[in-house]
């Protein structure tokens, strides 16, 4: 078995955000390709030894300390260090600068494949510090791979490094979701209706949520929001303010009801605006599901999942009355809304199954390791 060690600043079960969900289908969908995975984060739970979960294993070290939401561990380097040792290839999630220097501070000389999910957007006086480590990392390792062509063309750090990018689409193994379950699926119909809009995610500054929420003032339809995070005070607040009654805040919810909702939805709208959002983990479910989409085009990868007029719509961003007129146009035109999902679900199986992204990857991991494909 090939070994590979990733790392990132968080992973299951402390956090459940994008970029941990493709850790988790490339670990877990690795052993296929004779890939053994361990995931190193840090963790609030402190020092944690290596322990199964699913077919890969996990390990953590204690946070010392948190500066500009990056949090840091004493006891990384050396856990990093020996795991390292053990491993055949190491795999980076950026942005995470910690992890930038553990690299340099273990003197990791280990095969090295960096996914670059994000530009660093909105820590402008953090990104000038971090710059020339930030240079230094990514000139040093081996292979950068980015999730959409999109997003290398417009990043223009990702453009100093073109040599050594690769693009490798994220994707998702329906297999690994809830089954169907119409007796809860029916549950969320009777509450909301046989169609609604839904929005999955954190409630972060980048979602775009405040433009939904100020599209659906005038909306004669529901809009199901499942999520939590740090703006959703801010969010509630607004909505009561406007007295909406369409838009329904269901906090975070089990995989069951979640995967329920997606399967009921009438279409999944997605209202990111910032280049925080470099892809759109839920765009792909909501195509995984046959759902046609709404998103904004902000040059990255949600414009390489959602096509526009095609898969879904594709509207401005931060454009609340845009925004509307693509929920309406889908509302007012079921066998359009339809077709867009049936082509959703078919640019899914054609570019974004887990199986073609572990395949994808494990090809880079052979490559680096200096194994053979065959």
């Amino acid at each position: 078995m090939l070994k590979v060690l990733h790392f990132y600043k968080t992973y299951y079960p402390d956090s459940y955000g994008g970029i941990e969900q493709v850790i988790f289908q490339l670990c877990e969908g690795g052993p296929a390709y004779g890939i053994d995975s361990t995931v190193l984060a840090l963790s609030p739970r402190g020092h944690c030894e290596p322990r199964p979960l699913g077919q890969h294993h996990t390990a953590y070290s204690a946070v010392n300390f948190e500066f500009a939401s990056t949090p840091f561990s004493f006891g990384a380097i050396a856990r990093f260090r020996q795991l390292a040792a053990e491993a055949d290839v190491v795999h980076f999630h950026f942005p995470y600068p910690f992890m930038d220097m553990v690299h340099f501070l273990a003197a990791n000389n280990k095969p090295t494949v960096v996914t670059y999910h994000s530009d660093i957007v909105k820590q402008k006086f953090i990104l000038r510090m971090y710059t020339p480590l930030m240079r230094h990392f990514l000139g040093d390792v081996d292979r950068i791979v980015a999730s959409s062509p999109n997003y290398v063309a417009t990043s223009p750090i990702l453009q100093r490094y073109l040599a050594k990018v690769s693009v490798i689409p994220f994707g998702l193994d329906r297999a690994s979701y809830p089954p169907a379950d119409k007796a809860r699926e029916a549950q969320w119909r009777n509450r909301f209706g046989e169609r609604f809009f839904l929005f999955i995610g954190a409630f972060r500054y980048y979602k775009g949520l405040h433009t939904l929420i100020e599209a659906a003032r005038s909306a004669p339809y529901p809009i199901v929001l499942i999520g939590v995070g740090p703006m959703e005070a801010e969010l509630k607040k607004r909505s009561a303010e406007l007295g909406l009654n369409n838009i329904h805040f269901l906090g975070a919810l089990l995989d069951v009801d979640k995967a329920a909702l997606l399967e009921s939805c009438y279409s999944v709208v997605f209202p990111s605006h910032l280049r925080s959002e470099a892809f759109g983990i839920t765009l792909l479910e909501g195509a995984m599901y046959g759902k046609p989409l709404i998103s904004c085009e902000i040059g990255t990868g949600t414009t390489y999942v959602n096509i526009h007029r095609q898969t879904g719509l594709v509207v401005p961003p931060a454009s609340p009355a845009e925004l509307d007129d693509a929920m309406r146009q889908l509302w007012q035109n079921p066998a359009q809304a339809r077709r867009y999902g049936e082509q959703a679900l078919e640019r899914f199986n054609a570019l974004f199954t887990s199986t073609r992204m572990v395949s994808s990857y494990a090809d880079i991991y052979r490559e680096l390791a200096g194994h053979d494909k065959g």
